[in-house]
């Protein structure tokens, strides 16, 4: 049973930083759940208000259905009490419906719908698969618009209005214009999670437009910075906030933007470079070369710190 009501988790999440922690592997490319508990717990020290587990960061897209139930298990027993644990759904309806009741089942606090699987499709039948999984369970449920699942402010407000227990609206996509009329239709309904791949770059213009939490990938490696980054936007220090882009999260990015796929590979990379290894990632991903390595390394090494 979930620990939080809909409203609850919403409410908790948007009111600081998301932890989206990678999946660890072995080197057999097997779920490596001591590793994974292990790391939740050292994970739950520095703050974060709300874990996505097995999310796009912890490869969802290359887990079974088995092994997400068996990831979101193992995080919803090591997180603190005061910290909701999203669940994954994604893939067709019918797919995703069954990963909604696993959810349930693991005692996860809410759902991430993932775009569906490979086909485009219209707005009407976004709004279909959104129902069903809706429908499917009594956790609270946030929508991943990114890919193939892109949707309108039209499609959301209907959505916020049909679904009781839609509580939470994930940008994907990086469209100001889309997020402004999407914010202006539903208003407060809704929490809004920024969700790009490296959010930290569009943090404070979002946050002008009620976007008041992200998902950070960093904070897998470098939690005490994302932190600071973090309170740093909340707080609109300006120039915090474009010191650490500079200095950190820009050159980051160039890492990250050397090859399809990286902005997970980098996340593990990361936390191979500080010491805590989370195996590979697993095809059609690749990790990162040794001198992409090295330079990812030498960068943390210089993360920026508070007031310098």
């Amino acid at each position: 049973m979930s620990r939080f009501s809909p409203a609850e988790a919403a409410e908790r999440l948007a009111s600081g930083l998301l932890s989206f922690p990678v999946t660890h592997f072995r080197d057999d490319l097997s779920f490596d759940e001591a590793a994974y508990r292990d790391n939740i717990g050292w994970l739950s020290g520095f703050g974060a208000t709300g874990l996505f587990a097995a999310g796009g960061t912890g490869e969802f897209f290359s887990l079974t259905p088995d092994e997400v139930e068996s990831v979101v298990t193992a995080a919803v027993q090591e997180v603190p009490a005061d910290v909701p644990v999203i669940a994954p759904a994604g893939y067709g309806t019918a797919t995703a419906v069954e990963l909604a009741r696993a959810a349930d089942r693991a005692g996860a606090d809410g759902l991430l719908l993932l775009p569906p699987y490979l086909t485009e499709a219209p707005q009407e039948g976004l709004i279909e698969h959104v129902r069903a999984v809706c429908a499917a369970t009594d956790l609270g449920v946030i929508i991943y618009s990114r890919a193939n699942a892109v949707y309108t402010d039209t499609t959301v407000a209907r959505l916020a209005e049909e679904c009781p227990n839609l509580v939470g609206f994930k940008d994907g996509v990086g469209d100001i214009e889309k997020m402004t009329r999407i914010r202006s239709r539903v208003g407060d309904r809704l929490t809004y999670v920024g969700g790009l791949p490296t959010a930290e770059t569009f943090a404070l213009p979002y946050l002008e437009m009620g976007v008041t939490t992200y998902s950070s990938a960093m904070y897998n490696f470098v939690p005490e910075f994302a932190v600071r980054f973090y309170d740093a936007v909340r707080e609109r220090d300006r120039a915090a906030v474009q010191r650490y882009l500079d200095e950190f999260v820009l050159p980051y990015c160039d890492i990250r933007n050397r090859s399809a796929g990286y902005a997970v590979s980098i996340v593990k990379a990361g936390m191979r470079a500080i010491g805590r290894p989370a195996g590979p990632v697993r095809s059609p991903l690749v990790d990162l070369d040794d001198s992409e390595l090295t330079m990812l390394t030498e960068l943390i090494e210089r993360v920026p710190e508070a007031g310098a």
